[in-house]
């Protein structure tokens, strides 16, 4: 499907690929992790279009990409699934034409297993809820972090992440519990493993399902929904990244 608006001189589409559903219990009431990414990037001056890869969408070449947001997904990227192996195939066709790319928790990891990184099960155990992310120095000059504070809150889920980053990756920002919170390959290729299009309502659903799964020592189990607050800096990754495709 597409949505948004093409402007004048602007070439190629924003693809969403969407990588997996959430619980069918909010979807009809809170949406789905493609229309979460959609209403946070905000208004944007390009074509957009939600690609389904879970179920067989079609892969778009590199020239017709204005940028690319891959979702998270309920799957495990160790899984290898055929639907995922194809995607993670094509990422290194959009790093080689620069096209601005953005992984989203499994989109993080993916991006990181395509081009030598590590991913696989969290040693410590699931982080999960609102926590804190640290910038590195090397974000001070990334157009995707470089207007954020220092130290901001995001919303997290999963149980898998980037273990060992890329031989070429900047890693601009993690946490006590993540290290590889955020990398970047190349100039236009960015890994998030929290979630900024999730709002409060979200995570706090996320959390009351998959709270009493085994989770971090860096978290007390019993006060993870009462931390749950809104994460307007984080939500900022998604329209900078929409700044990064318009001005390409």
């Amino acid at each position: 499907m597409s949505v948004g608006n093409k402007i004048s001189g602007m070439s190629g589409v924003l693809y969403i690929i969407k990588t997996g559903s959430t619980y069918p219990a909010i979807t009809g009431r809170l949406g789905d992790f493609d229309t979460w990414t959609l209403a946070a990037l905000g208004t944007v001056a390009v074509d957009t279009c939600v690609l389904d890869a879970e179920h067989g969408a079609e892969l778009p070449s590199a020239n017709k990409c204005a940028g690319i947001i891959v979702t998270g997904s309920h799957s495990m990227v160790t899984d290898s699934l055929p639907w995922s192996v194809a995607l993670e195939d094509w990422i290194p066709s959009l790093l080689e034409a620069n096209v601005p790319f953005l992984g989203i928790c499994y989109g993080h990891q993916l991006l990181a297993r395509s081009t030598g990184g590590e991913v696989g099960f969290r040693p410590g155990g699931k982080e999960i809820g609102t926590v804190p992310v640290h910038l590195s120095p090397a974000s001070a000059d990334d157009p995707l972090f470089r207007s954020l504070p220092q130290t901001f809150s995001v919303h997290a889920a999963h149980s898998q992440s980037v273990l060992s980053l890329p031989p070429l990756a900047v890693r601009l920002a993690g946490n006590a519990c993540e290290p590889n919170h955020a990398f970047r390959i190349g100039t236009s290729a960015w890994g998030v493993q929290f979630h900024p299009e999730y709002n409060a309502e979200i995570m706090k659903f996320y959390v009351m399902e998959q709270g009493a799964d085994p989770v971090s020592d860096c978290f007390n189990s019993g006060k993870l929904l009462t931390a749950v607050t809104e994460t307007p800096v984080a939500a900022r990754v998604l329209e900078n990244f929409a700044s990064i495709v318009e001005r390409r």
